[in-house]
């Protein structure tokens, strides 16, 4: 069963989930509809997070940086929109519809703003179409990634590092910072498929930097 992070205010979320998240609370939504395992998992996944009691956050209403509209990833070839996601009725961070978008948490920090952002797209595929986020694992250490917001205003961002986690093993760094800097986290699955526990064996992390 997930745990639930409790929380007095949005606005400290930053904060908290970056002292007490763990990857245990990135859980894979596999949608039945998918087709079985093949040479590697065929089924589409993509992490959430578990945030209880959480409301508009006020740093929201004073963005600085307007709403994302488009992730470009020239190496990996994505161009996708943004789908705008909050919380699902479990209390999980909700998953995008399309298999096509990433979806970023919209109560959280906005790309380009002071923290971590955090988007998070399906992995695999389905009827012979990737998924956007599927290649995620061939980024390395300086590829760019842009974000393209309402205003036109397009952020670059730098690949600084990918990690994979065990399920079970601490991941404070994917949803806070306290470095004065603006990050852009992408998450998704990776590793074997476990039919039995209908979860992968791994989360994928790529930590990305504001240029």
């Amino acid at each position: 069963m997930q745990s639930k992070i409790s929380l007095r205010r949005l606005s400290l979320l930053v904060i908290v989930v970056g002292a007490a998240l763990s990857l245990a609370l990135l859980v894979n939504l596999v949608p039945q509809s998918l087709n079985p395992p093949v040479s590697r998992p065929a089924q589409q996944s993509v992490p959430a997070v578990n945030i209880e009691n959480a409301s508009t956050s006020p740093k929201q209403e004073q963005a600085s940086s307007g709403l994302p509209i488009r992730l470009k990833i020239p190496k990996l070839a994505v161009d996708a929109g943004f789908e705008y996601v909050g919380l699902a009725p479990d209390g999980a961070m909700d998953k995008p519809k399309s298999l096509d978008a990433a979806a970023w948490f919209e109560l959280g920090t906005r790309p380009g703003e002071t923290g971590s952002a955090v988007i998070a797209g399906h992995y695999g595929y389905r009827n012979g179409k990737l998924a956007v986020f599927d290649k995620l694992y061939k980024l390395r250490k300086g590829d760019k990634l842009y974000v393209e917001d309402d205003r036109g205003v397009i952020t670059t961002f730098v690949v600084r590092e990918s990690r994979r986690y065990d399920p079970n093993a601490d991941a404070s760094d994917v949803f806070g910072s306290n470095d004065g800097e603006a990050h852009l986290n992408l998450v998704t699955c990776a590793g074997v498929w476990n039919e039995a526990s209908q979860t992968f064996s791994q989360r994928l992390v790529v930590f990305t930097d504001k240029e």
